[in-house]
C-alpha cells in the first residue's frame, strides 16, 4: 500500500530535521531519529561542590555521611522468615520486605525476579535463599564453564559479564567465550521487562555500570538495588583528581534519589582495608554495601 501523500509535505516536525528525501518514509524516519537523539543523556548531572572551592575533605565527608544515613525506614530485612537460608550468608545483602513495597507481594505470588552480577564469587547463599523464597534468580558470572546452567527450578547461571557498554562486534567475534553486554541489552534478549532486585558485586565496575543504568533509564525497571561500592580507588574509567572523583560518586547516588530510590540500609565492611582513595583517612572502609528501594515500584 502506498503511504499517505501527506508524508511528502514538510510539517513542523520535518522542518527541524535535515535529510535528503528518498522513499516516502524517509522524512518520518529521520524526524523520529532527530527527536530520539535529543532525549539521549550522555552525562549525569554533577552536584555542586561541597565547599566554595574544591576540597577532598569536604567532598569525602559529604559522601560518607550520605552513604551512612538511611533515607527511609525498613522494618523487615531478613529472608529467614520466608524459609530461606539468610542466616548463612557471608554478607548482609539486605532487601526490604515491608508490606508497603512490592517485593514481598511478588515473592508470595512467585512472580519476583532477581539479577545477580558477580565475578567468580563463591558466596551464592543470597541467591539460593531468594530462589527458595520463590524468586526467579539469574546470576551472571563470566567465570562459569558453561554458557547457561540451571540449578533447581528457579536458579540459573549465565556466562555473561555485565558492562557499561556493549562490545565492538568485530572484536567480540574473535574472542572465544567473550560475552560482555549492557544490562539493558540482556533484559531485551531475555525478554524481561522488570527486575525486582538487582544485586551487584562487580569489584569497582559498579560506578560506570550504575551510570549506564541511569543514563539509559534502565534503573526505572529495577525495584530494589543492592550493591557494593569500592572506594579505595576511583574505579574503572573514573578519572579526575580525588575531589572530582568523590563529587562524581556523590552525584551518581543523588541521581538514584532523583529517580525515587531511597537508601534503607548500609553495611560498612570492617574486614576490608580501611582506606579512602588509597589513604587511611576519614575513618572509612574501602567497601560498603548499599541497599536502595524504588519507592514507585509496583
Amino acid at each position: 500500500a502506498r503511504p499517505p501523500s501527506r508524508l511528502h509535505e514538510p510539517g513542523p516536525c520535518l522542518s527541524l530535521c535535515s535529510f535528503t528525501p528518498g522513499s516516502p518514509w524517509d522524512g518520518l524516519f529521520y524526524c523520529v531519529l532527530y527527536f530520539s537523539l535529543q532525549a539521549v543523556r550522555w552525562h549525569i548531572d554533577l552536584q555542586p561542590w561541597a565547599s566554595p572551592t574544591p576540597s577532598l575533605t569536604f567532598e569525602a565527608l559529604r559522601f560518607l555521611k550520605y552513604i551512612s544515613t538511611s533515607q527511609i525506614s525498613c522494618e523487615r530485612m531478613n529472608l529467614s522468615s520466608l524459609g530461606g537460608d539468610a542466616e548463612t550468608t557471608k554478607k548482609p545483602w539486605s532487601v526490604c520486605l515491608d508490606e508497603r513495597f512490592g517485593l514481598i507481594h511478588r515473592i508470595r505470588s512467585k512472580q519476583c525476579r532477581l539479577y545477580s552480577l558477580g565475578l567468580g564469587n563463591d558466596d551464592n547463599q543470597f541467591e539460593v535463599s531468594m530462589a527458595k523464597s520463590g524468586c526467579e534468580v539469574h546470576r551472571f558470572d563470566p567465570s562459569i564453564k558453561s554458557a547457561h546452567i540451571q540449578e533447581g527450578r528457579r536458579l540459573w547461571y549465565h556466562r555473561l559479564s555485565v558492562d557499561w557498554r556493549d562490545p565492538n562486534p568485530a572484536i567480540a567475534a574473535h574472542r572465544l567465550h567473550s560475552n560482555t553486554k549492557k544490562l539493558g541489552t540482556i533484559l531485551n534478549e531475555f525478554g524481561h521487562q522488570k527486575i525486582d532486585v538487582l544485586k551487584a558485586d562487580v569489584e569497582s565496575a559498579e560506578w560506570k555500570i550504575l551510570e549506564n543504568l541511569i543514563l539509559e533509564d534502565v534503573i526505572e525497571q529495577i525495584g530494589q538495588l543492592v550493591f557494593e561500592v569500592h572506594i579505595h580507588w576511583p574505579g574503572f574509567e573514573v578519572s579526575g583528581n580525588d575531589s572530582t572523583v568523590v563529587r562524581y560518586w556523590y552525584s551518581l547516588l543523588r541521581e538514584l534519589e532523583l529517580k525515587d530510590f531511597r537508601l534503607f540500609h548500609t553495611y560498612k565492611d570492617l574486614s576490608k582495608p580501611q582506606m579512602f582513595l588509597k589513604k587511611a583517612a576519614f575513618n572509612a572502609s574501602s567497601c560498603y554495601t548499599l541497599s536502595w528501594v524504588n519507592t514507585r515500584w509496583q
